[in-house]
């Protein structure tokens, strides 16, 4: 005669199942969220694109300062220049002339 010992479970085939979804999902999250996944992708494009804005106004300015030195050498010394910057070292005008102050 033949006798049941155990009685069948339907878990068993729920485990593989459930332990692949969950081993996707963990590394699904990572490819998205991660430090190198799609969202990080983005978000270092947009810090490209802020740092070579940046470096053009770095550029711009260089190219500006590169010219005012330039007045500034031997030969070509523009007296409106040095004016301008002995002023402004000095923090002086005189007293019929209007200065405007700007910041930088």
């Amino acid at each position: 005669m033949w006798t049941r010992q155990y009685k069948k479970r339907n878990t068993g085939r729920l485990i593989m199942p459930a332990m692949a979804t969950v081993v996707l999902g963990y590394f699904g999250f990572h490819a998205y969220h991660g430090e190198y996944g799609i969202y990080a992708k983005y978000e270092y494009e947009a810090r490209a694109v802020e740092l070579t804005r940046q470096l053009d106004e770095v550029r711009a300015r260089r190219i500006e300062t590169e010219r005012r030195v330039q007045l500034l050498h031997d030969g070509t010394l523009d007296k409106d220049m040095l004016d301008e910057q002995a002023r402004r070292a000095l923090n002086l005008s005189r007293a019929d002339e209007v200065t405007i102050i700007r910041d930088r």
